[in-house]
């Protein structure tokens, strides 16, 4: 398959016809319209600093229903005993840098350089990126941040400096989104970590239809309140 390359004009390529590896288009902006249009269809950027903007839709496609989320004893455990506390969109830019800089600490790099994180703070702003604070004595030391559309939340990234502190943010995150009906959790690609906490891969077809049912429902814009 080719790779598309974008024009000014909102308009993405389906996302059918991207590569045996996800990836789908090059080019465009990220500004909050194309953003928003892109999660949409199940596609999202992906690219290391000072490349051309990727845009990715892999198949098949990790996701996790939130249902089906395992809480692992010890898990449980922890979250019983309040071994932390957890909020919701307290410090959304302490999480994305975060994330960030665990990557660079560990030698791995990062995807997420000034521009993307400026990005999605703009969502954020609009309320349409969240994240998800795991604190220990007044520490930040573990969270996630997404996109949220209709029944859809698009986990992006996520970092721990205490262990099991990331589990917690998503085990807060999934009791949440339950409670609101959301249909599933977009994982993007497999990862041992997350398949270990119930995600699992579907085919891009059934994604796509899955996606478009969820992303139909309304959208819980704004800023979400904590307990």
């Amino acid at each position: 398959m080719p790779v598309f390359q974008l024009s000014g004009s909102l308009l993405f390529p389906p996302p059918a016809l991207a590569r045996e590896d996800g990836l789908l288009a090059v080019g465009g902006d990220l500004s909050v319209p194309r953003l928003l249009l892109a999660y949409q269809q199940g596609i999202f950027p992906w690219y290391s600093p000072g490349d051309p903007i990727l845009w990715w839709s892999p198949n098949p496609r990790l996701v996790l229903f939130p249902e089906e989320f395992h809480l692992a004893k010890r898990l449980g455990r922890t979250i019983r005993q309040q071994v932390f506390s957890t909020t919701f969109d307290t410090d959304f830019s302490g999480v994305i840098r975060q994330c960030a800089q665990i990557r660079l600490d560990t030698g791995e790099g990062t995807w997420l350089s000034e521009e993307m994180i400026e990005a999605y703070q703009r969502l954020h702003d609009l309320g349409y990126a969240h994240s998800v604070e795991c604190w220990q004595g007044g520490k930040l030391v573990g969270g996630l941040y997404g996109v949220s559309l209709g029944a859809v939340f698009f986990g992006e990234s996520m970092f721990s400096l205490a262990p099991d502190s990331s589990k917690v943010a998503l085990a807060g995150l999934v009791d949440r989104l339950k409670g609101w009906a959301f249909e599933l959790i977009d994982c993007q690609v497999g990862t041992g970590h997350l398949q270990r906490l119930g995600a699992r891969e579907i085919s891009g077809e059934e994604f796509s239809t899955r996606l478009a049912q969820a992303v139909a429902k309304q959208t819980r814009q704004g800023k979400w309140s904590n307990p």
